[in-house]
């Protein structure tokens, strides 16, 4: 590992690990580092599979997982915009409502200028001194409290509303402001989302016209197919014990329902490739599912596995007991966690393109223990499509 990926791997372990939770909106410097830490790992794993002409897994998870970062970066500045935009149409009702009432306050303090005006300098006394009693003079004077007391409150409002103004273009400015810089982020995010995902077109292209590079990312397939084997090994199972709907999964062979509403675009079993003769054994099927389309549980079980799996991107596994699994790959997003009880048709994530090679479709495995088992069997064929 070079120096300067070193020093990458250290902020992002600093600010959380790569593919976590992101950095909150109260932390923006830790998830700027977060993000230029994710850009920067998958320029050095693209780069190295370039120049060495493997660890393509490592490149596209790396890939993926900063596609992932900078999604939730632009939806994060997004919501931050559109608050920042009802901000601001929150304050100016405020300021067209304090403005009416400083302009009724206005009109009544021109009132009562106009009428100060018409009774002269000397109104005031003019209108204590023409009393006929004392009676009707205490009257008079009790009257011109109240009117000064009046012009009073009026000169307090009139002070009160035009702070108020002042305070409320100060929001609004600050609001605007916000606006704009969260549209400006989001607007930079999204450019490099979509840098990230020309990089990735091109890294797959790069694979599918070279044979010499498709060899090489077919062993390192069948590799992280050993992976996922062992990891399955590793979870063992769960006593055999009826699922929440009272059935044990063997009794659900012909009548699962699909883990996701969409035809089977890649079937189980072996598959020859004509150009470079060689039998590969695909263990699951592939659904082609549009991006973002809900995955479900097929039947009731407890979750084993959620999180990157390298030549998968994010997976499920979910352990139905009796040594039957289930494993949903490809997803964008993971709505589970491991050991979550889940029952049948609940969402557990969504289609993505995560470890794909092929653009958004869900991966899909059924096993017993170690033994793949076609899920064609498993699922009507009026139900898989």
């Amino acid at each position: 590992m070079n120096r300067r990926l070193a020093i990458v791997l250290a902020s992002a372990l600093a600010v959380g690990s790569i593919g976590s939770r992101p950095a909150t909106a109260a932390d923006p410097e830790a998830e700027l580092q977060r993000l230029r830490a994710a850009i920067l790992i998958s320029r050095e794993r693209v780069s190295a599979y370039a120049r060495d002409e493997r660890g393509l897994l490592e490149a596209l998870e790396a890939l993926d997982r900063s596609i992932s970062i900078l999604s939730e970066a632009v939806a994060h500045a997004s919501h931050r915009a559109e608050r920042a935009r009802l901000r601001v149409g929150e304050i100016e009702i405020e300021l067209a409502r304090i403005g009416l009432r400083l302009e009724r306050v206005r009109r009544a303090m021109s009132d009562r200028a106009a009428a100060l005006y018409r009774a002269g300098d000397l109104g005031a006394v003019r209108m204590l001194f023409s009393a006929e009693s004392l009676r009707e003079f205490l009257s008079r004077v009790y009257a011109l409290r109240l009117l000064l007391a009046h012009d009073a409150e009026l000169l307090a409002r009139h002070r009160s509303e035009s702070d108020a103004l002042r305070q409320a273009e100060t929001r609004a400015r600050g609001a605007s402001a916000a606006n704009d810089e969260a549209a400006a982020q989001r607007q930079e995010r999204s450019r490099q989302l979509r840098q990230e995902h020309a990089l990735k077109r091109e890294l797959v292209a790069r694979v599918h016209a070279d044979r010499a590079r498709e060899r090489s990312a077919l062993v390192e397939l069948e590799t992280a197919t050993r992976a996922l084997e062992e990891t399955l090994a590793s979870l063992g199972s769960s006593p055999e014990r009826p699922p929440l709907e009272g059935l044990f999964f063997s009794a659900l062979r012909g009548a699962l329902e699909p883990p996701v509403a969409a035809p089977i675009a890649s079937e189980f079993g072996r598959v020859v490739d004509t150009e470079f003769q060689t039998q590969t054994l695909r263990k699951g099927v592939e659904f082609l599912a549009p991006f973002g389309s809900p995955v479900r549980a097929v039947a009731a079980g407890r979750v084993g596995f959620a999180g990157w799996f390298r030549g998968y991107g994010r997976l499920v596994i979910l352990d139905h007991g009796d040594h039957y699994f289930t494993v949903s790959g490809h997803l964008d997003s993971i709505e589970v966690e491991v050991g979550d009880d889940v029952t049948a048709g609940q969402r557990i994530g969504s289609v993505g393109e995560t470890g794909s090679l092929s653009g958004p479709r869900l991966y899909f495995e059924i096993r017993r223990g170690s033994r793949p088992l076609d899920p064609r069997q498993w699922i009507p064929a009026s139900q898989a499509g």
